[in-house]
This record gives structure tokens, sequence and C-alpha cells, in this order.
């Protein structure tokens, strides 16, 4: 799997997250603060990492920024892309699951290496729901995009 990654800080968190992904064995694109000469403004890299994902040139994206918000606020404003700020693996599961999310959002400052790899686990493991009711739920957030819902 393509995942893009993006962070305005070059943490440790952030390295880990990388360093996680593909030891995963996912192909990781970085953005912002790992990219030595990117623009590290988390509005700037979360969204090029979610533009990946919108395009299809990603499957799914990581963006973080020191408490996430900023990140997901940023991500989520991309077309196609339904980003998630997960601080617990219960989230990243019920993001993926009943969202059908496509970009996790993490925070920087909250995120310890332990931690992180419980929300990955979570994440890479739940599906999206195929619950009518679910399915509706999230063709609706897809109609918001383009003002149709």
């Amino acid at each position: 799997m393509r995942i893009s990654v993006s962070s305005d800080m070059d943490e440790p968190v952030a390295r880990t997250l990388v360093d996680e992904l593909r030891a995963r064995g996912h192909e990781v694109a970085v953005h912002g603060a790992l990219s030595p000469g990117a623009d590290p403004q988390w509005a700037v890299c979360s969204e090029a990492a979610a533009r990946e994902v919108a395009a299809g040139t990603a499957d799914q994206a990581v963006v973080c920024c020191w408490t996430g918000t900023g990140a997901s606020i940023a991500a989520n404003k991309v077309p196609g892309v339904r980003a998630a700020l997960c601080t617990d693996a219960y989230t990243a599961d019920g993001a993926r699951r009943w969202n059908d999310a496509n970009v996790l959002a993490l925070s920087l400052r909250l995120t310890s290496a332990p931690l992180l790899k419980e929300i990955l686990d979570a994440w890479f493991t739940a599906e999206a729901s195929e619950d009518a009711e679910d399915r509706e739920n999230v063709a609706r957030v897809g109609r918001l995009d383009t003002g149709r819902a």
C-alpha cells in the first residue's frame, strides 16, 4: 500500500511513524518537515498528503501536527478525503470501520511509540463496514464535497 505521510515538525514520533509503516511493507511518501526543503507548515503539508489520496496516487495518508487538529482540518478540506484524528486504537478502528476514513491524523504531542503501534494496528486491521446505514452516511459525506448532500 502507498501511504502519504506529512508532519509539520521533525519529531521522533513522526520518524517512528515512517519507519513503522515501511517495516509493515508500505511504500511511504513524505511531506513537510520530513522532506528536506519542503514547506513544513501544517496546512501545506497536510493538504499535500491528502491530495495524493484524493488523486489516487496514495491509498491512504497519515497527517501529523502538534495536536493533530490542524492537520485533520486541512486534510478534510480536500474533496474525497475523510480524515480522522485518532488518539487511541478504538477510535482508529471506528474511524476506518464506520466512517471509511482514508486519512489518519495524529498528535505529535500525545502519541507515544507504543500507542502509535496500537493505533496503526487498529487502523490497518479494520475494514469499512458494509452496513447500509454506514455506507449511506459515508456517501452523504461525499456529497457534501459537491454541495449536494
